[in-house]
């Protein structure tokens, strides 16, 4: 089985959603999750925003996080994550930023930030694979999905754990 379709069976088995903003990862992640049958009773939709306008028009994220963090950083992933979360109404998000080609003054080549939003709050992750620009984009569609499944998994045990019902 793979990541997004245990994704989408947990989310199903919940009742909750879910949204997508994505920057370096140009859409790879919401084509991974409409992949799984049944995913429009999940899959709210995304906002790919590789413009900084996008980010800051669309998803609300303020432009003095972008010019004090950077684009890529934790803090545009969370503000990103967030953003679509309360845009779509959705139950968790996922959010990237970052580096499929070229460097910049903080990051090397390969550098992405992740960011999920939910129940729970805002997580980050920064992870770096320095490989071609498609292998970058793959790679961290994929690491995303897996970071946004530990943060759900995380999430329904502590539920469970409270004594609480769907």
């Amino acid at each position: 089985m793979t990541v997004e379709q245990k994704i989408g069976l947990l989310l199903k088995d919940n009742a909750c959603t879910l949204s997508v903003a994505e920057s370096c990862t140009g859409g790879r992640i919401s084509h991974l999750i409409t992949t799984v049958s049944g995913s429009s009773a999940y899959y709210l939709g995304s906002v790919t925003s590789y413009a900084v306008s996008v980010k800051e028009q669309v998803l609300g994220v303020p432009a003095d996080v972008i010019e004090s963090a950077g684009v890529v950083s934790s803090e545009v992933a969370a503000a990103m994550a967030c953003g679509v979360r309360r845009l779509t109404g959705s139950t968790f998000s996922l959010a990237t930023t970052g580096l499929a080609e070229g460097g910049d003054e903080h990051y090397p080549e390969g550098t992405v930030w992740i960011g999920v939003d939910g129940p729970s709050g805002v997580s980050t992750l920064l992870y770096q694979y320095d490989k071609d620009r498609k292998a970058n984009i793959r790679r961290f569609s994929v690491v995303a999905l897996h970071f946004l499944l530990d943060y759900i998994e995380n999430w329904i045990k502590s539920y469970k754990s409270a004594g609480k019902t769907k």
